[in-house]
């Protein structure tokens, strides 16, 4: 994701519809607790079922210099819970433009920052017993002439509905790729009709790389406000980046 243009207090954030394996996905599903199915875009046409799933960031690390050529903001820096210096980034990006417009005040800010400031570790989504993974028993199953031990495993999934808006946050608690514990990984889902032109969509497939726009104006940014707030909840290490972000903001 990229932003493609910045004018009138608007921010225009251009969401690839091809790409099946990035960041940003289309999706389909008929109810919002339904396990969302990825829509080869290219073959299939758009339904009013569709809808976009985006891991969106917040950060981004200076020394790549690949991913520092994605943000706007290059000549922040603040220094990440993992020891790196890094910069603002998607999130933290789009509410550091409104808060220079004066859309986002330092009050707001400020009062995210006291509350993330007040958890505890008991606190974070990813030290939550209740929201840890679970495995049934295993039982005998024979598949084929082979005699397994099947079990079954329950991933948490999080779903925060945002007051007066179609954008969702979808919170999923998975395995640590290469480290011992778990991780909340936070994605934003939205249906494609909430894209600019997005209602012309239904009905055709998509173009090579083709590419919609999301408005992000001041209509909505109090959603994303609120979606920073709930990224420092996350975790220590996610509470920290916030903090560092919402210091390097004001």
């Amino acid at each position: 994701m990229y932003i493609k243009e910045i004018s009138d207090r608007k921010i225009k954030v251009a969401i690839p519809l091809t790409n099946g394996t990035g960041k940003t996905r289309i999706k389909k599903r008929s109810a919002l607790n339904e396990y969302g199915l990825p829509v080869p875009t290219k073959k299939e046409a758009f339904t009013n079922n569709c809808y976009v799933e985006w891991q969106i960031g917040y950060d981004v690390i200076k020394s790549n210099s690949a991913k520092l050529e994605r943000t706007s903001l290059k000549d922040l820096s603040f220094i990440g819970a993992n020891g790196k210096e890094k910069t603002l980034y998607e999130l933290s990006e789009y509410i550091k433009y409104f808060y220079d417009w004066g859309v986002v005040s330092k009050e707001a800010l400020t009062e995210i920052k006291t509350y993330l400031s007040g958890l505890s570790e008991k606190d974070f989504l990813d030290t939550d017993p209740e929201l840890s993974i679970k495995r049934s028993d295993p039982v005998k199953k024979s598949v084929n002439g082979f005699d397994f031990l099947q079990t079954h495993v329950n991933y948490p999934l999080l779903i925060y509905r945002f007051a007066s808006s179609d954008l969702v946050a979808e919170i999923k608690i998975t395995e640590k790729q290469y480290a011992i514990g778990t991780q909340p990984m936070l994605y934003l889902c939205f249906p494609v009709t909430a894209l600019e032109n997005g209602d012309k969509l239904p009905g055709r497939t998509a173009q090579t790389k083709e590419t919609a726009t999301l408005v992000i104006d001041e209509s909505n940014i109090g959603v994303f406000l609120e979606l920073f707030k709930l990224f420092g909840t996350l975790s220590k290490n996610h509470n920290k980046d916030v903090i560092s972000i919402i210091d390097v903001i004001i």
